[in-house]
């Protein structure tokens, strides 16, 4: 499976952004599918998760009611949408594949269960 993220860019604080994230592979509803962050002198860390149904999502404390992460199993994409952004959500946003063998598989907040990774995508966010 191969992942490319797009949609990054530059926005103020308090405004919205949507990055997207295209998986070329056979079987996409065999993953569940994740967004991780790194900003810079930092820790890659989990942003928000989501099971391959997309009937289950998972977030950080630090984004919940402000990100939305789903996806769309017929065009092979999981989306995550950013509203009320903050200088602090400025990194580099990547997103990741967990194989799933198990319908019941929780969504992982770990980066070494995703097999798969993107490219990343820069998000700045300006004061």
């Amino acid at each position: 499976v191969q992942l490319q993220a797009s949609g990054g860019g530059l926005v103020q604080a308090g405004g919205s952004l949507r990055v997207s994230c295209v998986a070329s592979v056979g079987a996409f509803s065999t993953y569940n599918m994740g967004w991780f962050r790194q900003a810079p002198g930092k820790e890659r860390e989990f942003v928000a998760g989501v099971n391959w149904s997309g009937g289950w999502t998972s977030y950080a404390d630090s984004v919940k009611g402000r990100f939305t992460i789903s996806r769309d199993n017929t065009k092979k994409t999981v989306y995550l949408q950013m509203n009320s952004l903050k200088s602090d959500d400025t990194a580099v946003y990547y997103c990741a594949a967990q194989f799933v063998s198990d319908w019941g598989a929780v969504v992982s907040r770990t980066w070494s269960d995703y097999g798969t990774w993107g490219q990343g995508t820069l998000v700045t966010v300006s004061s």
